[in-house]
């Protein structure tokens, strides 16, 4: 499982796949979230904007990454 780790309260779905280098734009991230393709804590997830905190886990593509505060 790939660890994202963030500085903010949160980050947006569409935004965690763009940081992980799942997709190549905020443009294709919406497309392929929208078309069902990513999932949250293991349930479809159709929004982009779907707000991740440390503890959440997204899954796109057969990768897993988890989400984390900064140390």
């Amino acid at each position: 499982m790939r660890e994202i780790v963030i500085t903010t309260e949160f980050i947006k779905l569409q935004d965690l796949l763009k940081l992980a280098g799942l997709v190549e734009t905020g443009g294709e991230a919406k497309e392929r979230i929208q078309a069902g393709e990513a999932s949250v804590n293991g349930e479809v997830c159709l929004q982009r904007g779907r707000k991740l905190r440390p503890g959440d886990v997204a899954e796109f593509g057969g990768v897993r990454c988890g989400v984390r505060y900064a140390d």
